[in-house]
């Protein structure tokens, strides 16, 4: 049993570093997938450069939009903020606003940062698009000091159906390769740079030493983990309760339940003050001296679209 709890412990501690290797392994997968039975180059100056950067950039975008929209920390930011723009950055921290808005566009950012690392290391999408280019720059790169022909067959050297003699299209071939990968290990180290940099920067500027940041991050993550199962737990009370009362058609129990002041404050951007040992919206609120206990009895949320009717 205890070297069970030390198993799940260590998987607990390491889920972020899984869950990044996982991606990754994702990542690669689903290149080599999109490689082997998706991507078919056209081998054609109309069509190259246009259905290379599809596959090189198109797949990073859908994962990007998938981050943002699965993104927990963004729509906890923006949800009312139409109706209520001050939510977005409440109290007027436009500064902590803008540095979660920074987060939570890098913590996106890492998924299509390395479906593109992978794609460009690998080089098939690279090859077809660059291939495809008429520009003066790219013909004189490769077919300089070369046949003439190589500028009309540059475009079907990737499909390794080019007219030019063998040695001279593989190459070129290689050359298109090499220009890619170079490309890729670019970004991974530009990535790797900025993100060093950025973790410094965070480090530098902490208002706490670094044990209590430690504890910080690990009451955050806690605290969600506990939200998410006493949200459950509670909505299941709730809609026992309201069945039980419809099914049996008797006056329903009171049932307590946080009214929507609460609700607004604890959905609130969270900013750190050394004035008080606090860690979220919801600990600041629960210790907060004057606060409103008063429970709605009766919780009704209404429907947008039948109140516009």
């Amino acid at each position: 049993m205890e070297n069970a709890r030390t198993i799940i412990r260590f998987f607990t501690n390491q889920k972020n570093t899984i869950g990044y290797s996982l991606m990754a392994v994702l990542t690669v997968g689903g290149e080599r997938l999109f490689s082997m039975f998706s991507f078919q180059c056209p081998c054609n100056y109309n069509q190259n450069f246009a259905y290379g950067m599809l596959f090189l950039l198109g797949p990073g975008l859908v994962l990007l939009v998938l981050g943002l929209f699965f993104s927990t920390k963004l729509w906890r930011l923006y949800t009312g903020c139409c109706l209520n723009p001050r939510r977005l950055c409440p109290r007027g921290n436009y500064f902590n606003c803008f540095k979660v808005l920074s987060n939570i566009f890098f913590g996106v950012c890492v998924a299509p940062i390395m479906w593109l690392c992978v794609a460009l290391l690998n080089g098939t999408f690279y090859e077809c698009a660059v291939s495809g280019l008429e520009e003066k720059f790219v013909v004189d790169m490769f077919c300089k000091n070369r046949t003439l022909k190589c500028s009309d067959e540059l475009a079907r050297v990737p499909c390794s159906k080019s007219n030019l003699p063998g040695d001279e299209s593989q190459e070129l071939l290689l050359m298109l390769r090499s220009q890619s990968q170079i490309l890729g290990w670019c970004i991974i180290l530009v990535s790797a740079v900025i993100g060093l940099l950025r973790t410094c920067y965070t480090n530098c500027r902490s208002q706490v030493s670094y044990m209590q940041l430690t504890f910080w991050k690990r009451y955050i993550e806690k605290e969600n983990d506990q939200f998410d199962n006493y949200v459950l737990d509670y909505a299941s009370k709730l809609a026992e309760r309201n069945l039980k009362s419809f099914f049996e058609d008797r006056k329903a129990e009171k049932f307590p339940f946080p009214n929507h002041t609460a609700w607004e404050e604890i959905s609130e951007l969270y900013t750190f003050t050394k004035s008080e040992q606090c860690y979220s919206t919801l600990q600041r609120y629960i210790e907060r001296d004057g606060r409103d206990y008063s429970p709605e009895e009766q919780p009704v949320m209404i429907d947008m679209e039948c109140a516009q009717t």
